[in-house]
């Protein structure tokens, strides 16, 4: 078997999920979506985007990232 840089892939069969939001909140993320289209010139689905904005959000706490680094959950 040849010794390749570029490892397996990880899995990447998406996870469908469904949550209940505020009628606050659902507000919000509908007047994000028009911002975000406002600034880029492209409109995107709120459904499109809250799984962005999760990941960004994860990735910027830095306490939940060290934990995750050292294996917690």
């Amino acid at each position: 078997m040849a010794d390749l840089k570029l490892p397996a892939l990880p899995d990447r069969t998406p996870v469908k999920m469904s949550i209940h939001v505020m009628p606050d909140l659902a507000d919000a993320l509908s007047d994000y979506a028009k911002m975000y289209a406002a600034t880029y010139g492209r409109e995107e689905p709120v459904s499109a985007l809250v799984p962005a904005m999760l990941e960004a959000f994860l990735s910027s706490d830095r306490a939940f990232s060290k934990s995750r680094a050292r294996g917690g959950k």
